[in-house]
């Protein structure tokens, strides 16, 4: 059978081009919908970037499973998922200092932008149901996603040759992760009239990302090193 081809009686199988197209619109769909909500002027922005969100989440999984990943494959990226939960709960008494970021930007770079989505993502969805669930949680799956995702398309990079760029990588995603979530707030929740208004709550939220940055960075120059070792052995080991 030539390649490209499908058996006869069997459903095309759809290009590794097509899946490509469908994982991008995930990842823009939400943030445009924010600044498309921004721009018009709508009022119900929250409900409407809501459902944008989730159904970016619902395709970006959907993409994920259509890879058909062996079990081997997903077991490290629970594991790893579940470690950011357990650890974003035990560290629960000392605000914005979660070891989320760092452990998804070891994921992405791991085992690629996919798992490293994976692991931002599943951690915010874990751990919420001790925190909370609500209208929050798809956008944190969405932010933190998005900084295990950016990991796993710069773990090539040059800028990730050494820990200290891995780290400058860690601080600047964790502010990503704050506008992401304060854009989110002050389009659905505050309703500014002016813009130093919105500035006015990404001003008095900046402490708590720079919270967020130093904390990630802490937790890398902990973690990095000796997991992307261990992760590689593993890797030669199953075959990953």
């Amino acid at each position: 059978m030539r390649q490209g081809v499908p058996a006869r009686g069997c459903a095309p199988v759809p290009r590794r081009g097509a899946y490509a197209v469908l994982e991008a619109a995930a990842l823009i769909a939400p943030a445009a919908a924010m600044g498309a909500c921004a721009a018009a002027g709508i009022e119900q922005t929250a409900l409407l970037t809501l459902v944008v969100v989730l159904a970016a989440l619902a395709l970006f999984f959907a993409v994920y499973e259509h890879r058909r990943p062996r079990l081997r494959e997903t077991m490290p990226v629970a594991v790893l998922a579940a470690l950011a939960a357990a650890g974003r709960i035990l560290f629960a008494p000392f605000p914005d200092v979660k070891p989320v970021s760092a452990i998804a930007i070891v994921a992405g770079v791991a085992f690629g932008r996919q798992s490293g989505f994976m692991v931002g993502a599943l951690a915010a969805l874990v751990s919420n149901f001790f925190f909370g669930q609500g209208p929050w949680t798809p956008w944190q799956m969405y932010a933190w996603g998005l900084v295990g995702y950016g990991a796993g398309l710069l773990a090539h990079s040059r800028l990730f040759e050494r820990t200290a760029g891995v780290c400058a990588y860690g601080f600047a995603a964790c502010l990503g992760y704050g506008f992401i979530l304060n854009l989110w707030s002050i389009l659905g929740f505050f309703h500014p009239q002016t813009a130093s208004e919105a500035l006015a709550v990404y001003a008095a939220a900046l402490p708590f990302d720079i919270a967020h940055g130093i904390a990630t960075v802490a937790f890398l120059l902990i973690l990095y090193a000796p997991w992307r070792r261990k992760i590689a052995r593993v890797k030669v080991k199953y075959g990953l």
